[in-house]
């Protein structure tokens, strides 16, 4: 197991945007931390109400949004408009090229999120989009998977050999993921503290795991977390 630590994340202040990066992006470049797998990026972000990000375009990238605070407005060329809240998950597959834009719908309240990167299988796709809601129940306690490549358990469709679990997880708690042979796990912690497998993590840490299994997950207090399950 290797462990990110919050402090150690690339991070940019720019006003009305906060961001953490746990890998390489933008202006934060660290060779070491490149991505893990198909996982190319985690950005934690806080944009300031009524903030946010204008058009861009992104080709090739599977993109997922988890909301943990606020509401996040999203617009794309493809036509879509949507609002994204806390347990629900959005996947956009950027392939041959899409512009979309991400603003705080609020004007009062900071949204604080997670947006997620991971490699397509293939490039040159079709762009497209899916939004689903996972609530509090299904991801209480438990691994609930959230994405999926054949959108399994009615879980969100990734084009890419990826399985991403979210657990939401009371004081006390411990749950157990096993990884199949040749199988590999980033874990994510969203908010409070964790132990995995003897190791302490806290809110903003991540671990890449591989050659290790069971996971021994277990939470000292509230807690928060994406698990991915990666080839």
């Amino acid at each position: 197991m290797q462990i990110r630590r919050s402090n150690d994340r690339g991070h940019a202040a720019h006003g009305w945007l906060e961001s953490h990066h746990t890998f390489s992006f933008g202006d934060y470049h660290d060779p070491r931390f490149m991505g893990f797998r198909q996982l190319r990026v985690i950005n934690e972000d806080r944009v300031q109400p009524a903030k946010g990000f204008g058009t861009h375009s992104h080709r090739d990238m599977e993109i997922i949004t988890y909301v943990l605070k606020g509401a996040l407005e999203h617009k794309d060329s493809m036509g879509t408009s949507s609002i994204i809240r806390p347990g629900e998950v959005q996947r956009m597959s950027a392939g041959t090229g899409v512009s979309h834009s991400e603003f705080n719908h609020s004007r009062d309240d900071v949204v604080h999120f997670l947006q997620i990167w991971i490699l397509p299988a293939k490039n040159g796709g079709a762009p497209s989009y899916e939004q689903r809601a996972f609530r509090d129940s299904e991801r209480r306690d438990q691994l609930r998977l959230v994405a999926s490549r054949d959108g399994r358990q009615k879980s969100i469709t990734i084009h890419q050999d990826v399985d991403l679990y979210a657990a939401v997880l009371s004081p006390g708690t411990e749950i157990q993921h096993t990884l199949r042979p040749s199988r590999h796990a980033w874990i994510q912690v969203a908010r409070g503290n964790l132990v995995v497998n003897g190791n302490a993590l806290a809110a903003g840490d991540g671990a890449a795991i591989s050659n290790e299994s069971p996971l021994h997950i277990a939470a000292k207090i509230p807690a928060e977390i994406l698990l991915f399950d990666l080839a």
